[in-house]
């Protein structure tokens, strides 16, 4: 019998197994335990229970640490509650804490052996600690207790997977997508999915949801289309739900923090990337996300140090070696990413990441050995779109570096016929909102508002197009003291999310801006330097260089009225040229067709016209070949028109200590040279076309 004083006691007679105790959906510990019958008695039964009720309505929701105090308080008045204790446990556990949560839990066994949670509670305790095939044991006895423990049946997975148990991992999978009676609807969606189909795939995904709102699985491909096409709140919404079904669904954690990650959500993105990590310390997936995480973050000693772990995890997997030389590019030790990506290509010679990424070194030179093994790659049939792409371009940039320019355009031109197949861009849809824009943001409309903006003068926005000189721009305002550095930064993006979300109409920016008062724009300004403050060091200026940002030059002049915009500006065929050569890691889909690219840097010239007819004197144009020519008199220049005094360490950008991101970070990490300068000439008779769409705007070909 059990003991009437148990805080889960049904009635007076004694305790109940009430399947509304224990209900299968909740994905930890509910009242289960025989109370210790040498533990004191209880004061106030009800008073336990509703501290083991309150406690496991946080933890459903999420919140483990403040589950764990409610019991820490609970358990001070009653030590010997194996409910309470065992639920503390699970808190625990909820928190990468499996190490306190182990005996907490074998005491809540040790009274019911047969209950399937408890044990699955302490195999997920296990595998945070790394005793994997102990794990193995505990949850398979939690399974053989209740084979319909779904979330027990993933967390096998994980602990087969730490074991380097995959193909055993993999059978366990499967079993268990294959018992989904989705499953001929998901598979034809994920089929869709895989080839690019992805509005057809969300229907079939959303179809499924309509039946089942908890379907794992298609919340998290639904999720990950989401992701694909850059909707990432989306993304965030969908994954939250498919954690609330299964808290333990690694494939979510790790998606989640991806989607935070692109929202620039750092501190969240970590916190997820670390649970998943918890969950499957043994994971080298886990710990490549989780060093890419970190190294988004600024911390990058600690990613370098977890693309290690990731590589001594799983020795024959290039991804942690790719990582590895991307972070120590990015903080300027270059050769040692040189090695980093020589070992991943080692380990893999058709991993066309690893080859592509030296490539965009820039100042990297690749062997004779190394072209011949980058055409053997290339000669293959069965290569997919994307790793041709990426040879494409690396080969292209080998062959360049020795003179062979009929031959690099050629591979250039493959690769950007490759690559524009991927993106999904609409030329005609940017001239319709660059048009809206500046209807919106005439000079009169600019005038009446003007000074309704929030006042702070912190920030320099750096705009323009790609491949113009921003990140020059950028690394010389960032040698100044006065001045941080961020990166491109999407808060000024959001602000156009916030004025939509103000609307219960379904007019949307830019024309929902006409109705914007005083107020209204001094609170968009605030929010931007409230959202922008996380990537500031302390410095009473910083720098926002997203280049896209030119065409919200009106937005960002009402609601930031003491900012100040630069504007880098290169040779337009020297701008285009720089973009047709490089594979962008993400966004920018107009530099894959020549055609296309002339007609966007047309219509960045139209928006930049506008603006400085508009907002005069708001606009500082620098002209990247006149920083070559003049480096002192531009540096003074561009001080001047930011406020701040002329400091000689602008001179010499290149000694700077920070963390660059772009394809220009190893340029910019030397002096100025004039080798780019004309660049484009190399090209002119491959480029003709491209000539003629921009020939307006072109200076003297002379």
């Amino acid at each position: 019998m059990r003991s009437a004083r148990s805080p889960c006691s049904g009635s007076s007679s004694g305790w109940v197994r009430s399947p509304d105790c224990c209900r299968p959906a909740v994905p930890w510990l509910s009242c289960r335990f025989n109370r210790d019958p040498g533990a004191a008695p209880i004061a106030d039964p009800k008073q336990a229970r509703s501290a083991f009720d309150r406690a496991l309505t946080f933890l459903r929701a999420g919140d483990a640490a403040m589950a764990e105090q409610l019991l820490r308080d609970a358990l001070a008045e009653d030590p010997g509650e194996p409910n309470l204790s065992s639920l503390l446990g699970a808190a625990l556990n909820r928190q990468g804490r499996g190490r306190e949560a182990e005996p907490l839990l074998r005491h809540g066994l040790a009274l019911e052996p047969s209950y399937a949670k408890g044990h699955e509670e302490l195999g997920r305790s296990l595998l945070q600690q790394g005793r994997s095939e102990e794990a193995i044991a505990s949850i398979t006895r939690a399974l053989e207790i209740d084979p319909k423990l779904h979330s027990a049946q993933l967390i096998l997975v994980h602990a087969l997977s730490d074991c380097g148990r995959a193909d055993e991992a993999e059978r366990r999978m499967q079993a268990f997508l294959q018992a989904d009676p989705m499953r001929e609807w998901l598979v034809k969606a994920a089929e869709l999915h895989r080839t690019g189909k992805l509005e057809q795939a969300e229907h079939i995904y959303r179809q499924i949801l309509q039946r089942d709102p908890k379907h794992l699985e298609a919340l998290r491909l639904l999720a990950q289309v989401a992701l694909a096409s850059e909707h990432y709140g989306q993304a965030e919404q969908l994954l939250k739900r498919a954690i609330e079904v299964a808290p333990d669904y690694l494939a979510a954690w790790i998606d989640l923090s991806r989607a935070q990650l692109e929202r620039l959500d750092l501190d969240n993105a970590l916190a997820s990337i670390e649970r998943a990590a918890a969950m499957s310390p043994g994971s080298a997936t886990v710990q490549i996300h989780l060093a890419n995480v970190r190294a988004r973050s600024g911390r990058h000693d600690q990613a370098i140090e977890t693309f290690r772990r990731a590589a001594a995890l799983d020795p024959e997997r290039p991804a942690p070696w790719i990582g590895l030389g991307n972070t120590l590019k990015t903080i300027g030790r270059q050769a040692e990413a040189i090695d980093a990506y020589r070992q991943a290509a080692v380990l893999r010679p058709g991993n066309s990441e690893s080859w592509w990424s030296l490539s965009n070194l820039k100042t990297f030179r690749f062997t004779d050995a190394d072209v011949a093994a980058m055409e053997r790659e290339l000669a293959a049939q069965t290569i997919t779109d994307e790793t041709r792409a990426q040879f494409s371009f690396a080969l292209a940039k080998a062959l360049e570096d020795r003179g062979d320019y009929p031959r690099a355009f050629t591979l250039y031109a493959q690769g950007n016929r490759l690559r524009r197949k991927l993106e999904h861009y609409d030329p005609v849809q940017t001239e319709v909102i660059n048009e809206r824009i500046r209807t919106v943001f005439h000079a009169a409309f600019l005038e009446r508002h003007a000074g309704q903006g929030h006042p702070d003068p912190a920030p320099i926005f750096v705009v323009g197009l790609p491949r113009s000189g921003s990140t020059l721009i950028e690394q010389i305002l960032a040698s100044h003291s006065q001045v941080d550095a961020t990166h491109e930064l999407p808060e000024a993006g959001r602000l156009v999310l916030r004025i939509n979300r103000a609307r219960a109409d379904r007019i949307a920016y830019p024309e929902a801006a006409r109705e914007l008062e005083g107020d209204a724009w001094a609170a968009l300004g605030r929010a931007y330097i409230d959202d922008t403050r996380k990537y500031r060091h302390g410095a009473p200026r910083f720098i926002d260089k997203m280049p896209n940002n030119f065409a919200s030059i009106g937005l960002l002049a009402l609601a930031l009225p003491n900012a100040r915009f630069v504007n880098a500006r290169r040779h337009p065929l020297d701008t285009c040229l720089s973009c047709y050569r490089q594979l962008f890691a993400r966004g920018q889909p107009f530099t894959y067709d020549l055609t296309e690219l002339g007609e966007y840097y047309l219509e960045y010239e139209k928006m930049m016209a506008h603006w400085h007819e508009s907002l005069p004197g708001r606009v500082l144009d620098v002209q990247y070949e006149e920083v070559v020519a003049d480096q002192p008199g531009q540096a003074r220049r561009l001080l001047d028109f930011c406020g701040l005094p002329f400091e000689d360490a602008c001179l010499r950008f290149w000694e700077t200590g920070r963390a660059i991101r772009t394809a220009s970070s190893e340029q910019v990490r030397q002096p100025i040279y004039a080798s780019s300068v004309g660049f484009w000439r190399n090209y002119e008779r491959e480029l003709a076309p491209l000539i003629n769409i921009v020939r307006p705007v072109l200076p003297a070909l002379g």
